[in-house]
């Protein structure tokens, strides 16, 4: 019987992990090698060794309503998207208010898991930790790895001939903190994910001259929707999702390009991704654009060459004088405490079922948690994982054979590389409202809006063309939440407050009544549908 639990890591992941063992009555016992809780969200001037390490003026991509843990809203008075610092003060209002901390064990590093040696009978494992220059063993009924894929850096240097000969200087993103030091430098950026255009659009500000190099573009967005709602609480709703699963694929293509290119012409700004038909990953940028379009960033594609001084680029235009270049060329992730039988890491790919347990194991007592690039927020994925993999730790929720498993990871992967590409950056990318389904169907607590439409229909209403919010997988089942409900239905109001700091007479009636409006055309519109298939 599954009891005690080792979790690797005190970031969202962890933190989630910690909570869904104590809802389940597990004893968990976090390892954090720093000295506070946080993880990526946790600035630090300098680069730590084995943590995630962000730049000062990161914000989130995702905003409050839809990137918190489902039991506990963010305080209304929050921005929609939030600053590290910002956010780092919600992850401590959660630790404190579910006692998280006490299950940390800060400045404690993880040496080695090992089966023990009864595992096909017990599952349990043996775990080396060190700390103060001291080494402990200790064995544990089940293990949850929480470390995210932010922490070893990756620089193809290969791909860049000349670098070697480079006077100037030149470093990872996860290296780069602030704009200080960087006055009156020529910079060139290679990337083009969100780290590479931040640095960009913030160096722009004090260098003599910034230039993005990409090898194949990215559609860039902002994070201000339709109707000035933050985009994901427009983009993920279960009515979206539902248009876009049964649109034909050359269709969809059609219609996210159309949609992308709403806010500026990509191609006129270099920008537009090599391979369109992919449902590559956005940026999210809101300065980007108008940086390139006042000349401050220029766009190059990709370089060819260094020399001693200058970036041969491969259309030939040349950037002379170079003094800096920034490597936002993504990351790597490894298990360095585990053995490659548990988990082997191939091309930044690990074949896990679901993004979460190894298939080849006797006993389904490791869960990786958080090792994943939703098309949405990270963490209600890794806390719906949390709380599917206490359940199966318990027995309460059964894994299928490992051939099923494995046909699962083949066919995971096929629809990944269908939609995404099979760019390295894309290795851990996934759908967002389907797997979260996926995942809570395990944890048993899907949401089921036909049931809840007879018994409940403004709330089946609000969710179904309302944001996807994590609330939704807090209104049955294990870990269900008496303040679900209302967290759905308010969540409009906490999306406004913030920014409404000026009253205005006279415009939320008749915005309430285009909103209703919208809802019955669309109501019509599918009983229309329904009624021509009969």
């Amino acid at each position: 019987m599954v009891h005690k639990v080792a979790i690797i890591g005190a970031g969202v992941s962890g933190l989630a992990s910690i909570k869904g063992c104590l809802d389940e009555g597990l004893e968990p016992t976090c390892f954090e090698r720093s000295d506070d809780i946080g993880g990526l969200w946790r600035f630090k001037d300098k680069v730590e060794d084995g943590r995630a390490s962000i730049y000062q003026s990161v914000f989130t991509n995702s905003s409050k309503e839809m990137s918190c843990f489902s039991d506990f809203p963010m305080p209304e008075h929050f921005p929609n998207f939030l600053h590290n610092t910002r956010f780092l003060e919600y992850l401590r209002l959660y630790a404190k208010r579910f006692d998280l901390g006490r299950h940390i064990r800060f400045k404690t590093t993880v040496v080695s898991v090992r089966k023990c040696h009864d595992f096909p009978t017990t599952g349990q494992w043996t775990v080396v930790t060190e700390s103060d220059g001291k080494q402990e063993s200790a064995t544990f009924d089940a293990i949850m790895v929480c470390m995210g894929h932010h922490i070893e850096s990756h620089i193809p240097l290969q791909s860049f001939p000349g670098i070697e000969k480079f006077k100037g200087q030149y470093f990872h993103s996860r290296e780069y903190k602030t704009p200080e030091g960087f006055q009156g430098k020529t910079v060139v950026v290679i990337g083009m994910g969100n780290s590479a255009s931040d640095i960009a659009v913030e160096l722009c500000q004090t260098a003599k001259r910034v230039t993005l190099s990409t090898r194949g573009g990215s559609w860039v967005m902002s994070r201000v929707y339709d109707d000035g709602y933050p985009w994901d609480t427009i983009f993920h709703t279960r009515f979206s999702n539902l248009i876009r699963s049964v649109l034909p694929w050359p269709l969809l293509k059609r219609v996210y390009e159309r949609k992308m290119n709403t806010w500026f012409n990509h191609e006129n700004y270099g920008l537009v991704p090599l391979n369109r038909a992919l449902m590559k990953e956005p940026v999210f940028n809101d300065d980007l654009p108008s940086r390139i379009l006042c000349g401050s960033v220029a766009v190059r594609p990709i370089v060819k060459e260094f020399t001693e001084t200058a970036a041969i680029f491969e259309d030939g235009t040349v950037e002379e004088n170079v003094d800096v270049v920034i490597f936002a060329t993504g990351y790597g992730f490894s298990f360095p405490f585990l053995e490659e039988s548990v988990i082997k890491v191939e091309n930044n790919e690990a074949p896990l079922y679901k993004h979460v347990f190894p298939p080849k194991l006797e006993k389904p007592t490791l869960a990786v948690i958080g090792l994943i690039q939703p098309l949405g927020p990270i963490m209600p994925n890794a806390e719906l994982q949390a709380r599917w993999a206490t359940r199966v730790f318990k027995g309460l929720t059964q894994l299928p054979s490992e051939s099923t498993m494995m046909a699962d990871i083949v066919k995971r992967r096929e629809k990944r590389i269908k939609w995404f590409g099979t760019s390295r950056s894309q290795t851990l990318q996934t759908d967002h409202i389907e797997y979260l389904d996926e995942l809570a169907e395990g944890a048993g607590a899907r949401p089921r809006i036909l049931p809840l439409l007879l018994k409940d229909p403004r709330l089946a209403l609000t969710m179904y063309f309302g944001p996807c919010s994590p609330f939704q997988f807090r209104l049955t089942g294990p870990g269900k939440w008496d303040g679900a409900r209302n967290a759905i239905l308010t969540q409009k109001a906490r999306i406004i407050k913030p920014t409404r700091t000026r009253e205005v007479r006279g415009s939320s009636d008749h915005a309430l009544v285009s909103y209703w409006l919208a809802v019955l055309g669309l109501l019509a519109l599918l009983a229309a549908v329904f009624v021509c298939l009969q």
